[in-house]
């Protein structure tokens, strides 16, 4: 039952992707690029998909904290973690650096797949590479 629950949510999250064009790297990039404020070329779509987001994530994070106890599921996880250190920053400036260079994030990533496109699949392995990579590199620390 988990394994169901967690496909359909990931198939809902995916459709969600598509139908924001969250997939496709220019309408995030037309977000990022900051300069198109000035020049009337700013795409603000991104904002109302985390505006969305948020608007969902909030009152369940809030109810699953209230709960004490997942639905479904051994363990509940809600992060806990509040520091702000060297290890976070450098996590988010690369993961930033990359979103904005290339327009995809690993969610919209994966749910682009669908589409075929070389580009995606060459930007997953990439992704998949720098994952394993990080995991080799904390093993040897």
């Amino acid at each position: 039952m988990t394994l169901l629950i967690a496909l359909v949510a990931g198939v809902v999250f995916g459709i969600g992707l598509t139908v924001s064009q969250m997939v496709d790297p220019a309408r995030v990039q037309g977000f990022l690029d900051v300069a198109g404020l000035w020049a009337g070329t700013w795409d603000p779509t991104l904002a109302f998909v985390m505006a969305g987001a948020l608007a969902l994530a909030a009152p369940g994070f809030w109810l699953a904290r209230k709960r004490g106890a997942p639905l479904v599921g051994e363990r509940q996880e809600i992060p806990t973690a509040r520091a702000i250190d060297r290890r976070l920053l450098l996590g988010a400036a690369m993961f930033g650096i990359g979103w904005g260079l290339v327009g995809y994030c690993p969610g919209p990533a994966l749910a682009g797949l669908a589409f075929g496109l070389r580009e995606t699949f060459i930007f997953v392995a990439a992704m998949i590479a720098g994952m394993g990579a990080y995991r080799w590199t904390l093993e040897k620390l």
